[in-house]
């Protein structure tokens, strides 16, 4: 494996675990995982790279290494924060962003935020959600505001041996050895002689912000970043969140220039299941572009 090396900055008040693989002197490309992971999930990914990059992947506040904030987390302070982090390692010229699920949405609305700051985007089955009729607000923040009340919980394992097999069981593509190393970094102990996740219990409440797809198709209408979106063949996840096909393409349509690739025999975590084919469509895209 690559080595990593782990830097800790303060960015907008809360203490970021990035972690870094490859000659800062190479070109930077900025990886950005999802709900639930962490900075060393794309492992696997930066194994397979073949040219020379310096890879920067921070832990989002709340999950790995990065520190928690509060008992609420609003999907802006994300965009805040990757604009503290890159205002950071590159004040000057535009990025190359890769973002996975959860983060291949901030980097998407980021690009569009912000379209002069991203050079290329890669979404890896960065979908969105389904839309949230208005009429579920009032239910959603008293669902919120009762969840507030009592202290989340995640669920914890007797050792990482037993969190690696939880995952092969979630996704039987996984094998032993990627198992492990996930657990390694996915888990850390309790305090009490066990293993936990990660990541701070609060992300399990319910978020009182609705989601409306057509903000986000006003974000992603503004990137003029080109644009790869690599998904899985069979949506499964896509489908059990309920973002329809028709959702889908309408999302695809928002983009000026984007270039669609299917994986096949991988789910949503298609770092984990095919990190060589990733590397692969990843790299020709960016060096094509930089031809």
């Amino acid at each position: 494996m690559i080595p990593s090396r782990s830097t800790l900055l303060p960015i907008r008040g809360v203490r970021h675990h990035i972690r870094e693989w490859g000659d800062p002197a190479h070109p930077r490309l900025f990886m950005l995982h999802g709900w639930m992971d962490v900075s060393a999930s794309f492992q696997f990914v930066v194994d397979a790279l073949v040219s020379g990059w310096h890879v920067i992947a921070p832990d989002w506040r709340g999950f790995g290494q990065t520190a928690w904030q509060g008992d609420s987390y609003w999907f802006a302070d994300y965009l805040g924060d990757l604009d503290a982090i890159l205002d950071y390692y590159a004040p000057a010229a535009p990025v190359c962003l890769l973002g996975h699920s959860l983060g291949g949405n901030v980097a998407s609305l980021y690009a569009g935020v912000r379209p002069g700051r991203v050079s290329r985007l890669v979404m890896l089955d960065a979908f969105g959600l389904a839309d949230v009729p208005p009429e579920q607000a009032p239910g959603r923040l008293e669902k919120w505001l009762a969840e507030l009340r009592v202290p989340q919980q995640l669920k914890t394992y007797a050792d990482r041996a037993a969190l690696a097999a939880r995952l092969q069981a979630d996704n039987p593509r996984l094998d032993p050895v990627r198992a492990a190393f996930l657990a390694e970094h996915l888990g850390e102990p309790d305090g009490e002689g066990r293993i936990r996740w990660a990541g701070d219990p609060a992300h399990k409440r319910i978020h009182p912000q609705l989601y409306r797809r057509a903000e986000a198709y006003a974000c992603w209408r503004r990137i003029t970043a080109p644009t790869l979106w690599v998904e899985p063949q069979a949506p499964v996840l896509r489908h059990r969140l309920g973002v329809t096909d028709l959702a889908h393409a309408e999302a695809r349509a928002c983009f000026r220039d984007v270039r669609v690739v299917q994986l096949a025999d991988c789910g949503h975590n298609l770092h984990h299941d095919q990190p060589g084919a990733v590397a692969r469509v990843v790299e020709d895209f960016l060096l094509a572009r930089e031809s």
